[in-house]
Formats: structure tokens, C-alpha cells, sequence
């Protein structure tokens, strides 16, 4: 499956990109000297579930319609949501 790449700005000209970018470097920049662990899952977690929020909300809550904006199963969906606790 291709994935179409469009980069998409917000009104100050900043991408999605752009706002993780700087979520994570204030996030070691929070640190204060202490090691960090698992900063990957952390980030998929805090990404993925309102990624999934949104996109069931624009497909007014059609799972099929959802999986197919996000380019998944609707069974890998369904899972997802298990796992996020969303209904």
C-alpha cells in the first residue's frame, strides 16, 4: 500500500512533524538530569490514540470508514481500540 505524502501546515506553517519534534525535545528538556526509558511506546501511545479518536469522529464513528482513512484492517482497528479502551 502507498502512502501519499502531503505535508500539511497549521496557520503558523508548522507540520505534524514540526509538533512532535518539539514535544519531544521538551520532554528532555523536563528530564532535569534523569534517565529516560521507553520514550518510543510513550510517543506511539500518546500519538496513536487520539489519532484513532479523530479519525473514528470524522467517519462519524463508522469503524469501516475509519480503518480505511488510517489505512488499516477494520479487524486491526477493532484491536486497537480494545487495546485503547474506546468504544
Amino acid at each position: 500500500m502507498e502512502v501519499e505524502s502531503i505535508k500539511i501546515t497549521n496557520s503558523n506553517g508548522h507540520t505534524l512533524s514540526d509538533h512532535v519534534r518539539q514535544s519531544v525535545e521538551d520532554y528532555f528538556a523536563h528530564l532535569n538530569g534523569h534517565d529516560s526509558s521507553g520514550l518510543y511506546q510513550l510517543v506511539l501511545t500518546e500519538v496513536e490514540k487520539p489519532l484513532l479518536e479523530t479519525a473514528l469522529k470524522h467517519s462519524d464513528f463508522n469503524q469501516s470508514k475509519a480503518a480505511k482513512i488510517l489505512g488499516l484492517s477494520r479487524s486491526t482497528l477493532r484491536k486497537k481500540l480494545d487495546q485503547y479502551g474506546i468504544g
